[in-house]
């Protein structure tokens, strides 16, 4: 079985998703939410010109944020992420040519999932960790249902319709991953707005899981 690159240990198991980030307050942006303590980031590829934001921000942050793409949807949207330097790969959905092409490039991935069935193909096709999508939907009970079978030390993440006040309920069920959109960032909001949803966020990570 072929595998990406193994989900690197952060600080908090949080992901920023900076749907609709434009290019010019990218760098300004993803500092902030770093700072805040927040390692890893996400600008969705429906953004506006997103690898070029993608860029901006891999060359700004140090070395140990993890920063990628969300809603990668094609092998050509796996080369262009590779290109702008970013590391981590997040899908809504599984797709073998997209996973087969994050291995070529060492990606760190997070496929979307729905079901066991789609869950045990990402296991197959060598996902980093799992991204039970949309979070919401399922509940933390559904996630812990299909948690039960899968793999021992399958990771796990949440994302869609989850916010820093879910983390305890979703921590019962074996989540260890968050991925924060509109609860953290939407378009039109201010750096300083979004470093207090981002440090809130960080709060509520270690008063669930222990400080950093």
């Amino acid at each position: 079985m072929t595998q990406t690159a193994p989900f690197p240990k952060l600080r908090r198991g949080l992901v920023a998703i900076l749907r609709g980030l434009r290019p010019d307050e990218a760098v300004a942006v993803a500092r902030a939410v770093f700072d805040a303590g927040i390692e890893a980031i996400e600008v969705p590829l429906n953004s506006p010109d997103p690898f070029s934001s993608i860029a901006a921000i891999a060359a700004a942050l140090p070395p140990q944020a993890l920063v990628g793409a969300g809603t990668v949807l094609s092998a050509a949207d796996v080369d262009g992420l590779h290109k702008a330097g970013g590391r981590l790969l997040v899908s809504p959905n599984i797709d073998a040519e997209v996973m087969h092409r994050a291995t070529t490039y060492g990606m760190v991935t997070m496929p979307g999932v729905f079901s066991p069935t789609e869950a045990f193909q990402a296991i197959r096709l060598g996902a980093s960790s799992l991204k039970f999508f949309p979070a919401s939907v399922l509940g933390a009970s559904g996630i812990a249902a299909m948690r039960a079978v899968l793999p021992a030390g399958t990771l796990v993440g949440a994302v869609g319709g989850v916010s820093d006040k879910d983390f305890a309920g979703y921590k019962a069920a074996g989540v260890s991953v968050f991925g924060l959109g509109s609860s953290l960032f939407k378009p039109g909001m201010s750096v300083d707005d979004v470093a207090a949803r981002a440090r809130a966020a960080a709060s509520a990570w270690d008063a669930a899981f222990g400080a950093a």
